[in-house]
């Protein structure tokens, strides 16, 4: 993703939604291996990692800090700065699939609980092996359909 950041807003290496997303695909495939009853554990662990970056911010997601004090500093600048809100979208994303999953886990719905973790599984794998985040793109397609600026001349 190479949008220009917000003037004004948070912005984030991207690097490190990258990063977390390469421990988060970990964390899920755990959870997916171990199927509903032993993997409601590790994905317990990521719901809070989701929830952290999609209710407190990017800041506060514990794999992107992390990445911001212990992998970072060793790495040279980025090349950009992205705007944060795509990628804290993103952790909303993964948020309701986790939750999907342990609903899944909690009332004996396995098929629930696999084709939640899974999605989610399959959106981090795209962003940690390609660059490609589902959620970041869902985001701006979103906002393309209803950010619409108000057309001149038009009487309402």
């Amino acid at each position: 993703m190479s949008n220009p950041p917000a003037v004004h807003g948070e912005v984030v290496d991207p690097r490190g939604p990258r990063f977390a997303a390469g421990v988060t695909s970990v964390v899920l495939i755990v959870a997916l291996a171990a199927g509903p009853r032993w993997g409601l554990l590790p994905l317990l662990i990521q719901l809070l990692a989701f929830a952290a970056g999609s209710l407190l911010g990017l800041r506060y997601q514990p794999y992107g800090l992390f990445f911001r004090k212990a992998i970072r500093p060793r790495l040279s600048q980025p090349a950009e700065l992205e705007d944060a809100r795509p990628p804290r979208f993103a952790q909303t994303v993964g948020l309701v699939f986790a939750v999907a999953g342990v609903l899944g886990s909690l009332f004996a719905l396995p098929a629930l609980f696999y084709v939640a973790v899974g999605f989610a599984l399959l959106a981090a794998l795209l962003n940690a092996i390609f660059a490609f985040c589902l959620g970041c793109e869902m985001y701006l397609l979103g906002k393309r359909l209803f950010d619409r600026p108000a057309r001149p001349g038009v009487a309402g």
